[in-house]
């Protein structure tokens, strides 16, 4: 792909972006416009969207994948909230530690997006993220949660795959 498609395919995007924030926050002044402006250009930077075209076949797996993916997101900070507050105010024993989970996802977005999704969830904490990917998480009990965390991370990663790949 030419350097001009991709500069006209991130313009394309930044527009629509810049669309979107407008009509989030309804105001059209001058300023808001240059701050949107330089928030849709931020995020084609830090993203570096990929300007391959998607088939309505993938667009159809990426939207499922991508709503499976805010479902167990959502999930797993309701049930992990309910876990946390348990703990505190029932004053639960817990076993705090850091386990290293391997992220195993091809594209620093995805690996990004999953060190997120935990960190989102109350009770657990990305840490730091090795060269090789492996994501060290501290968690408020690491009783049996070698196992679960590597099953979850399984499915986020297929989920982010999907989505990203």
């Amino acid at each position: 792909m030419t350097s001009t498609m991709i500069l006209l395919h991130n313009a394309r995007l930044i527009l629509i972006f810049l669309f979107v924030y407008l009509l989030l926050t309804g105001n059209i002044r001058p300023g808001n416009l240059l701050l949107g402006l330089l928030l849709a250009a931020g995020l084609i930077w830090l993203t570096r969207p990929s300007p391959r075209p998607i088939s309505h076949r993938n667009l159809l797996r990426m939207s499922w994948a991508f709503i499976r993916y805010v479902g167990l997101l959502l999930w797993d900070i309701a049930l992990n909230a309910w876990w946390v507050t348990l703990v505190v105010f029932k004053k639960r024993p817990f076993n705090p530690g850091i386990i290293a989970i391997d992220s195993n996802c091809q594209t620093e977005l995805g690996v990004a997006l999953s060190a997120h999704a935990i960190t989102a969830s109350p009770g657990e904490m990305v840490v730091e993220i090795g060269d090789d990917g492996k994501m060290y998480t501290h968690c408020l009990d690491v009783t049996d949660k070698d196992k679960l965390m590597a099953d979850a991370q399984a499915l986020r990663r297929g989920l982010l795959n999907d989505i990203f790949d």
